[in-house]
């Protein structure tokens, strides 16, 4: 079958330049120890953040775990095919830098044995389905897009997992680690978590990976692995602890350039969950609330306020209409004496400046009663 050319550019990358040696492995089992696992969990998450700074100390580490320089190759040429050529090839320049520093500090390297050739009858088509039927635990056509189909069966499964420098089982937790770095890819990360146990993960080495992204890298990340193993019933109380909300309402950071304030305790009777207030004068005031707080429905009388949403999401409803996202660069319009609510989402802090105009003699704010979870859990 012939190969399509977007393909020369991917082998180019995933070419070895060590030695070559055929291997034994049992695909269908981790080959890293604990502490390399951890530090291949660290590795593919900062890969997929672009946090290069982070990603060279966690390299430095897994060399020194007994990591090859092999593994690690392998680990940040695959993830071309999950985070894009641009961070694969930045992660990769990044291992270069710490070989050479390494080497410049008389550190030893052990540089591992790359992927033995694959066979003269070797088939990616055929390989990559075959693969890819056992990590989705049913035949999986993409019929939509045939040409995504083929990319995904022949080269992703087959050309890629055909590299047995790596077991399935050390691909998918490269893969379920990367995704956890990435926002909005729950439906892959929660199929590769899928994948990952069909490809022989322990649910023990799949609960280490939302502790050790909790530890080393961030909560976030963390909670997203922790829903997606949630969901396939994996009863553990610290993986459910970091999938719940209260962990996300407690530990999401706001890393914000406008001032959060100070607590806004005037009005915390008609907020559920903390908020606080910082004053810029002439009656502009920033509002920062957490993630999932959000202020009572309420009622503007004879003035029109308005906001201005200058960091993360929330939301802003009306009476009776669907919700509308907050995000930096929405400003909003409330008409007096319209009922509304406003607030942050789940997962995310958010602040808005706000400000009355066409302001009226015995203006006031009327406060009615609080967005229950119920109203609040639907809006999306």
């Amino acid at each position: 079958m012939k190969r399509l050319l977007l393909f020369f550019a991917a082998a180019m990358l995933l070419a070895g330049c060590g030695k070559t040696t055929k291997t034994n492995k049992n695909m269908d089992t981790l080959s890293f120890n604990e502490t390399q696992a951890c530090f291949m969990t660290v590795i593919a998450c900062n890969e997929a953040k672009a946090d290069y700074i982070a990603l060279a100390e966690a390299i430095n580490g897994g060399l020194d775990a007994g990591l090859t320089v092999s593994q690690i190759k392998e680990a940040l040429s695959q993830l071309y095919a999950y985070t894009g050529f641009p961070r694969s090839l930045n992660a990769l320049g990044t291992l270069q830098k710490v070989l050479e520093q390494r080497k410049a500090e008389g550190k030893t390297t052990d540089e591992g044995v790359e992927a033995s050739p694959t066979p003269a009858n070797y088939d990616a088509l055929t390989q990559g389905t075959e693969v890819q039927t056992k990590l989705s635990g049913q035949p999986f056509n993409y019929d939509f897009c045939p040409a995504e189909d083929y990319y995904l069966k022949a080269h992703l499964f087959g050309d890629i997992f055909a590299r047995d420098n790596f077991t399935h089982a050390d691909r998918e937790l490269v893969t379920v680690s990367a995704l956890a770095g990435l926002e909005s890819v729950e439906p892959q990360l929660a199929a590769h978590v899928r994948g990952a146990r069909n490809m022989g993960l322990t649910d023990a080495q799949l609960l280490a990976i939302p502790k050790v992204l909790q530890e080393r890298v961030g909560k976030m990340e963390a909670h997203r692995v922790a829903v997606a193993i949630q969901q396939l019933g994996i009863v553990d109380s610290v993986n459910d602890y970091l999938a719940s909300d209260i962990y996300i309402q407690n530990y999401v950071d706001l890393k914000s350039s406008w001032r959060r304030g100070e607590p806004n305790t005037a009005y915390a009777q008609y907020f559920i969950g903390n908020s606080y207030v910082s004053h810029y004068g002439g009656g502009m005031v920033n509002v920062s609330f957490e993630p999932g707080c959000r202020n009572n429905w309420h009622i503007h009388h004879k003035q029109v306020q308005v906001l201005v949403c200058v960091y993360g999401r929330g939301w802003y409803q009306e009476w009776g209409k669907p919700a509308v996202k907050l995000e930096p660069g929405v400003i909003i319009e409330i008409p007096e004496g319209v009922k509304h609510w406003h607030g942050a989402a789940k997962d995310s802090w958010m602040q808005h400046l706000t400000y009355h105009k066409d302001v009226q003699e015995g203006a006031s704010n009327e406060w009615l009663e609080p967005v229950d979870d119920e109203t609040y859990n639907k809006v999306k």
